[in-house]
């Protein structure tokens, strides 16, 4: 039988599409589900401030009656109009290892990219940033984490076969926390620190994240620094409301570090925070009826020897200067005390020397590799 491609028109199909990812990979040790409650909300027009600025359409794949593969389909006018280009994304697509059901997902996006005017189709990318993106290349052994994408080996052999190049690739890395801070970290620190009149700032409570728009301003440096990464497009005050909201209140406080300079300036953030796929595998992608009690353990008394480092930003104009360094004098004392061994990179953009540098004194592998590829929209 052919395979047919329908579009998301209820909340039952809406259902469907997010849990095929679940049953695709039911079996497979190292994916990580999306939280389901989390991926309705990204996908619901009214709740997804992303819609400010993106249009999106979703498909399903059909054979036989049965949902075989899913995708959707993302045109980021904001993004577009940053890079010059009129682009549509393919983001959360999964299908079975069936060349003729995954070049039917990538034609429905086409089509439907196409009829509004793109000219080339891009992906897996989300609506923005925060959301996962990069098709898995290497690592397919390695377990994932609650902020990236995995897929099965064939997805990239997919691409290719259709004709798609690479556009950008990300790296992430595993990284040893060592006994002690190393040496010549310590001496970068301390010349920054004093060089550039900065200080370490600590929350110490999740009042005061709200307090003279703290929260506010971390996402505000975020814009700044993530600028000019490939594909950024800036978050609106209304996105980092919802951030603000929704994700640093369930922040432990001590794996967060500001760096501020005299006049208390943020001009870079560190935030982390304890691996939670285990805890993700084990909650089945949902909340009840006892999947929280699996997230609370591993964010509150029982966390595995690994932490996710969610994220890294530093002001343009502090970019190279060693302030990183400060960033981690703080936070590797704070790693030891809670019993972690090994910190895994959020993806960095592998020509992106600045941050993969930051790595240089500690013991690193690069562990995983992802994609974004792209091919013109043939008319």
């Amino acid at each position: 039988m052919s395979v047919e491609i329908r579009k998301v028109a209820t909340k039952r199909d809406l259902k469907t599409f997010i849990r095929f990812n679940y049953e695709l990979y039911k079996d497979n040790p190292y994916s990580v589900p999306d939280l389901y409650e989390d991926m309705l909300s990204t996908f619901s027009k009214e709740k997804n401030p992303a819609f400010e600025f993106c249009e999106a359409e979703y498909f399903l794949a059909y054979r036989d009656g049965k949902v075989v593969g899913r995708v959707a389909a993302i045109i980021n006018r904001r993004a577009n109009e940053t890079w010059g280009k009129q682009a549509v994304r393919f983001g959360w697509i999964d299908f079975i290892d069936d060349f003729e059901v995954s070049s039917a997902l990538i034609g429905a996006v086409e089509q439907w990219g196409s009829e509004r005017g793109m000219e080339e189709i891009e992906g897996p990318l989300g609506f923005t940033d925060m959301d996962p993106e990069g098709m898995l290349i290497e690592g397919f052994d390695k377990l994932s984490t609650i902020a990236t994408i995995y897929n099965f080996p064939y997805y990239p052999q997919h691409m290719e076969r259709m004709g798609m190049e690479k556009e950008n690739d990300w790296i992430e890395q595993l990284i040893s926390v060592p006994d002690a801070i190393p040496e010549k970290h310590l001496r970068i620190a301390d010349m920054v620190k004093n060089r550039y009149k900065l200080h370490i700032r600590k929350i110490r409570s999740k009042r005061e994240v709200f307090r003279n728009g703290l929260g506010h301003r971390i996402f505000e440096l975020i814009n700044e620094a993530y600028a000019p990464l490939f594909g950024y497009s800036r978050m609106t005050n209304r996105q980092i409301d919802e951030y603000v909201k929704s994700y640093l209140p369930i922040l432990d406080l001590r794996m967060v570090t500001l760096v501020e300079d005299e006049e208390d300036n943020i001009v870079a953030v560190g935030i982390s925070m304890p691996s939670m796929s285990k805890a993700m595998q084990k909650a089945h992608g949902k909340l009840l009826p006892f999947g929280w009690w699996h997230l609370l353990k591993a964010l509150k008394w029982k966390h595995s020897d690994r932490l996710d480092l969610l994220l890294v930003a530093v002001r343009p104009d502090f970019q190279g200067k060693g302030v990183n360094a400060l960033l981690f004098t703080d936070l590797i004392p704070v790693y030891r005390q809670m019993g972690f061994r090994y910190a895994e990179s959020n993806p960095e953009m592998e020509t992106n020397d600045k941050v993969q540098n930051q790595w240089q004194y500690f013991s690193e592998v690069v562990h995983k590799r992802r994609r974004c590829y792209k091919m013109d929209i043939k008319n």
